[in-house]
């Protein structure tokens, strides 16, 4: 039988909730029968969703009320063009 559980990500401090937020994911791990398939991510969350999503305004997609907008997506700070 299949094994899914939550794993953290991600531990980042999060400016809407005020403190540190762990990023999770739902894992899949397949049945010990099927050893050669890799394990599914079949979704995200936020340690304080619940929390951003009584704001009056959609926060972000880890709380899922915003998924256009990933406030902890990785950036490359090389990249910005020097003068």
């Amino acid at each position: 039988m299949a094994f899914k559980t939550w794993q953290v990500v991600k531990i980042r401090y999060c400016k809407n909730a005020g403190q540190e937020v762990s990023l999770e994911a739902e894992v899949i791990y397949p049945a010990e029968y099927l050893p050669d398939m890799p394990p599914q991510i079949r979704a995200h969350r936020c340690s304080r969703a619940v929390d951003c999503a009584l704001f009056k305004r959609p926060t972000c997609a880890w709380a899922g009320t915003n998924p256009g907008y990933d406030p902890f997506g990785e950036r490359d700070d090389s990249s910005s063009p020097s003068a």
